[in-house]
């Protein structure tokens, strides 16, 4: 997600954050954002349960009451991530941001647990604190709950009701045992505990995710056979819905695992390629000949002291005629070196992967740790070695 500040004399605007959402404050210093798909949601479920409000009791009010009740679900899923959140900082985790969105929330941990330990307080957190939440409402609903002729009182036995019962609903869905789910977190913790194999733990949550999309659609098929005609359809779209997203979150799960396994395979001295040094008014055609010569696949841009200055950009030099590599200086060719575009050849996995995100570049200079020059790494050799192309 790329980060979209207001024009606000270069300053980021407080009330908005990446995505086109309102930040809403940053309690424990994690920024709180609010996506807009979040007030169709709203409107969603101030309408439908709005409607389902006994119109005699309440009048118009129900829409209120049925608006308030989405703000203080949505409030119980921002506490779901803070828990999540908290307990991963605690760790030493980065967390992001914490966006609320129409299917709920998601919190941006940017580092994974590195022990299945941390990995299941992590994920369990957020459902025990839901759980807590459904048990809090429910006594107090239990303390409300008697007759009344107060519309006032009864608006409010409705909202606890309410948000008891969906505390308790988002606990349970979200300790199912399946990737993306928070069980599937959990279930995952319990595998790479047993076998020591993170991908291990990661592959058998997504699998499990998987079957769990299947078995909700299973479920709603077989359960709406009887149902009118209007209401089955509803079920199923809704099913469906739920399926693709349990789906498509276990796939995309397995597949950054298995891109993470290749992080530590990822060296910049083996990756380098051979360059050799020209001046910049040499020939396109020359320069390639040298190149050849010694089996190089690079240039590099030295002055009258022998110091890089540039790379000759490999996209340019592939876009250039072949009938006019004679006629071409490679400096017209080439990018200049900026800070950040000079590597040291130790640098591996994620250290590497680092490097190259705080600098983006096509090419970058790679040097011995004394300095001496090594070669040119390629951002896109990086690319097809991380994702095993």
């Amino acid at each position: 997600m790329s980060d979209d500040n207001q024009n606000n004399g270069g300053r980021p605007d407080p009330h908005r954050s990446a995505g086109g959402g309102i930040q809403m404050g940053a309690p424990f210093g994690i920024p709180i954002v609010v996506s807009p798909t979040w007030f169709l949601i709203a409107a969603f479920i101030t309408y439908y349960f709005g409607q389902d409000i006994s119109d005699d009791a309440f009048g118009n009010w129900r829409y209120a009451i049925a608006f308030g009740f989405a703000v203080l679900l949505y409030l119980s899923v921002l506490l779901h991530e803070l828990a999540h959140s908290v307990v991963a900082k605690s760790f030493g985790l980065p967390v992001r941001r914490i966006v609320i969105y129409f299917l709920g929330g998601v919190s941006e941990i940017e580092k994974e647990p590195d022990t299945p330990g941390r990995e299941f307080a992590v994920a369990v957190a957020g459902p025990a604190l839901s759980f807590a939440l459904g048990g809090i409402f429910f006594g107090v609903w239990k303390l409300m709950d008697h007759p009344t002729s107060s519309v006032a009182f009864a608006a409010c036995q409705y909202l606890v009701t309410a948000l008891w019962v969906s505390n308790l609903v988002v606990g349970v869905f979200n300790m199912l045992p399946g990737l993306p789910l928070d069980g599937g977190r959990v279930l995952r913790s319990a595998v790479w505990a047993i076998t020591r194999k993170p991908l291990a733990g990661t592959a058998a949550a997504a699998w499990a995710g998987r079957a769990l999309a299947v078995g909700v659609l299973i479920y709603a098929m077989l359960t709406t056979r009887n149902a009118t005609s209007g209401s089955g359809l509803y079920t199923l779209v809704w099913a469906a819905f739920i399926a693709s997203f349990i789906w498509i979150g276990a796939s995309q799960s397995l597949t950054v695992a298995k891109l993470r396994e290749r992080i530590p395979t990822l060296h910049a001295r083996t990756l380098t390629r051979r360059a050799i040094p020209v001046s910049s008014d040499v020939p396109l055609s020359e320069a390639l000949r040298r190149a050849a010569s010694v089996g190089a696949r690079s240039l590099l841009i030295v002055n009258h002291d022998g110091a890089p200055t540039a790379i000759v950009h490999e996209a340019a030099v592939a876009a250039t005629p072949l009938e006019r590599h004679p006629w071409v200086q490679v400096g017209t060719l080439s990018r200049a070196l900026r800070p950040g575009m000079t590597l040291t050849s130790d640098l591996s996995g994620e250290s590497l992967l680092q490097a190259l995100r705080a600098t983006p570049a096509p090419e970058y200079l790679v040097t011995e740790p004394d300095g001496a020059i090594f070669g040119v790494l390629s951002a896109a050799d990086v690319e097809h070695a991380f994702l095993g192309r």
